[in-house]
């Protein structure tokens, strides 16, 4: 795993290549369609913005577009889970799981459905959509479920393989993807598995906690960090359930000081999971970074919205100062 940050681009590199994270996703449920006859979509009327109509062109006798009904597709894909199939419902966060979180629950969770959930637009991404657009609570409301895995890629390259990943996983999923462009952190030699926390930079004096659109920042970040000679190690985090203890553990050890990043609600989500088990399991001082129980806003941007909201590389990086401080 040491070597793992020698699969990740420079973030500094002026040819840094920008895509969504839904996009990856869209060619990776196209390629999951392609191995497996038993994959199927269902959409509530946003084919094109999910980025399903990749695999809706490819195989639209394995598709459904059930219309404004999100509490209908996951119980239609309950359904055709309990016969066989793999289904894919989607839509956007704020509406999946946001407007039918007590079906998934019931009809997804507590039978055991294979079917997997995905999240779009979610976080601030979804800039110029304001406040009622921009799911900042999905993490928390999946994480809290039984036997729900819960995801976040940190580009469109992971989300490609993520959406193969998770047609093979054989229980339920949730995945939150991104709308707008982000940087392309990873390559197809990085690897990704459902599970493991993955060191994309390593460092001695502060763990920096990341998925999503943060891990970029996180990485920042630890460059802006080592100009004042501090160490960061650097740890992507797109399995946020399961969580990969015994990876987040060992580096908290090590350096002693844990700070983590998300594009969504402290309360519960990564940061959420992390102090729960180092809290447990190995207690450290730490400091969370994300949204702080508000709401989102407008913006014409995404980062005019992480900085407002202090979730850029810079603030991340005067995080690790206040925390190393504050441990001396």
């Amino acid at each position: 795993m040491s070597d793992l940050h020698l699969l990740v681009i420079n973030v500094r590199a002026k040819d840094l290549k920008m895509e969504s994270i839904r996009d990856g996703f869209g060619r990776g449920l196209l390629t999951a369609g392609q191995k497996y006859e038993q994959v199927v979509g269902i959409c509530a009327d946003l084919t094109d913005s999910t980025k399903m109509s990749l695999f809706a062109e490819a195989f639209p006798d394995r598709f459904i577009e059930a219309g404004i009904a999100e509490q209908n597709i996951v119980t239609v894909g309950s359904g055709m889970a309990a016969m066989g199939f793999v289904p894919f419902v989607s839509s956007y966060a704020a509406f999946c799981p946001g407007r039918c979180w007590e079906q998934i629950r019931t009809t997804i969770c507590l039978n055991e459905r294979n079917v997997k959930i995905v999240g779009s637009h979610a976080g601030l991404y979804t800039a110029p959509d304001g406040a009622t657009h921009q799911a900042l609570e999905d993490v928390t409301l999946m994480r809290a479920l039984p036997n729900m895995v819960v995801l976040v890629p940190c580009d469109s390259v992971e989300s490609e393989k993520m959406a193969v990943a998770m047609a093979e996983s054989g229980v339920p999923n949730y995945v939150r993807l991104a709308r707008g462009p982000s940087p392309v952190l990873t390559t197809p030699q990085t690897p990704f598995q459902i599970g493991p926390a993955y060191v994309f930079r390593e460092g001695t004096d502060v763990t920096i906690l990341a998925n999503g659109t943060m891990t970029y920042q996180a990485l920042v970040a630890a460059d802006m960090l080592a100009k004042d000679d501090i160490s960061a190690e650097v740890i992507h985090v797109p399995t946020v359930k399961p969580l990969d203890g015994d990876t987040i553990i060992k580096s908290a050890r090590k350096t002693g000081a844990v700070v983590t990043a998300e594009e969504g609600q402290i309360n519960g989500g990564l940061g959420g999971a992390v102090a729960e088990l180092l809290g447990e399991e190995c207690p450290t001082p730490m400091k969370r970074i994300g949204m702080k129980d508000q709401f989102g806003e407008s913006a014409q941007t995404p980062e005019e919205l992480l900085k407002h909201f202090g979730l850029d590389g810079m603030h991340i990086a005067m995080a690790a100062h206040q925390l190393l401080d504050k441990k001396r």
